[in-house]
């Protein structure tokens, strides 16, 4: 049976569209909270690389805290809570000296301060340049924001500084095709990011006017976000000093064809190796004398293709830029959503293997007779509902009436068989 719309105007679906949209809010939920079933505040695990963080309103209305998922549930349970998705690099402030005479149920014993913490107005429950919450009270649609991957406020499509919204990389159905977003504010500290060739960018995509038109037959515009209205030839900034353009050249042989200079894919994973593991190369793929000489651009927003973390170089220069720009964790590869989202699923699947397991355990642990009295209470409520189904009008919708009519059949087979 369809969705359809009864007599009385109500919208109806069928149960199979019912389990679907629960999984997949059950699973929308898991990619926010991480995996996080939120049962043991976070704090002992220290300033995580990433974690789901709320902030609460009726505690710390100045926004100048934030807690885990666990401490959200059990100690700010019926506040006002401003969920922030995720913070990178965060403690679990809950009950600490912010919170005046409040303490955290879950582990009241806590630093009177985590002083490595990082906030901006998103504790408050305000969002990008216009400073509005969201959802915003005066306004009627709500508009999808757009996340920073560095400074990870949100911002609306037209305050991120484009001219349009065409000029964001997206299928023509909409999905992004762009693995991280970086703000008008936040590329001014990235301007090395222009050193490097196209792959580094997710390109705009010109969408034919006709429906008819396949996606293979799009025009890609190579023009990185970081050269603003500049031309650019092989993916470089034009206009650029002689030291830019003797990269180019240095690196146009080696680096877009899979030689020596940028790697990218498959074989700059197995290089780069994972998180703290990875070992920095010897030679600066941007040239020894570049990064201490990057040219500043007009601010622009950035779109980042996928995987464009593994492309960045990781020499020991380079890192050291890193980390005196405090960009450091942009090498990290935990600090991704796309890796938070990948852990989440791992998590999720383990955890209904798990449940799958402790059911099948459940029924070993029983004699014979309750274990055969239950596989037949299954089996009959199967045949109950099998034969509903055959009978029912798929023209109609399923009322609470039929479903208690065949919880009475159940019963009234189960008072025979007695």
């Amino acid at each position: 049976m369809a969705s359809e719309t009864v007599d009385d105007g109500e919208q109806t679906i069928t149960i199979k569209e019912y389990l679907n949209e629960v999984e997949e809010e059950e699973l929308e939920a898991d990619l926010v909270l991480g995996g996080d079933e939120g049962k043991e505040c976070t704090y002992t695990k220290g300033y995580m690389k990433r974690q789901a963080i709320f902030s609460c309103l009726t505690c710390t209305p100045e926004g100048n805290a934030g807690v885990c998922t666990a401490c959200s549930l059990s100690c700010h349970d019926s506040h006002e809570i401003v969920e922030l998705w995720t913070k990178r690099n965060f403690k679990c402030d809950c009950g600490n000296s912010k919170f005046g005479e409040f303490f955290c149920k879950l582990f009241p014993s806590k630093d009177v301060e985590n002083v490595d913490n990082l906030y901006n107005h998103n504790f408050k429950g305000l969002y990008c340049t216009c400073n509005r919450p969201y959802p915003d009270p005066d306004v009627e649609e709500q508009v999808e924001m757009i996340q920073c991957c560095m400074c990870e406020d949100w911002f609306h499509e037209e305050h991120i500084g484009l001219e349009s919204s065409n000029e964001i990389p997206r299928e023509e159905e909409g999905e992004p095709l762009y693995e991280d977003f970086i703000c008008n504010a936040c590329s001014a500290v990235c301007s090395f990011l222009s050193l490097y060739p196209p792959t580094m960018w997710a390109a705009v995509v010109q969408h034919s006017g006709s429906t008819n038109t396949k996606k293979d037959k799009d025009v890609m515009q190579d023009i990185p976000s970081a050269c603003g209205s500049e031309k650019t030839e092989n993916g470089i900034c034009s206009g650029s000093s002689p030291k830019k353009d003797d990269l180019m050249a240095d690196t146009k042989s080696e680096s877009l064809s899979g030689g020596k200079g940028f790697d990218t894919g498959e074989s700059s994973e197995k290089k780069v190796g994972s998180n703290k593991d990875d070992i920095s190369h010897t030679k600066c793929l941007l040239g020894e004398k570049l990064v201490s000489d990057i040219p500043i651009l007009p601010s622009k927003p950035l779109f980042l293709s996928k995987n464009w973390r593994d492309i960045l170089c990781r020499c020991e220069k380079c890192l050291d830029m890193y980390n005196q720009k405090h960009i450091g964790y942009l090498v990290d590869k935990e600090d991704s959503i796309a890796e938070y989202e990948k852990t989440a699923k791992q998590k999720r699947e383990e955890k209904l293997q798990q449940q799958e397991g402790s059911e099948l355990s459940f029924l070993d642990k029983l004699g014979h007779v309750e274990k055969m009295e239950i596989l037949n209470g299954i089996a009959d409520m199967k045949d109950e509902f099998r034969t509903f189904l055959e009978s029912f009008d798929p023209s109609n919708a399923v009322t609470s009436a039929d479903v208690h009519q065949i919880f009475e059949n159940l019963a009234k087979k189960r008072r025979r068989v007695e």
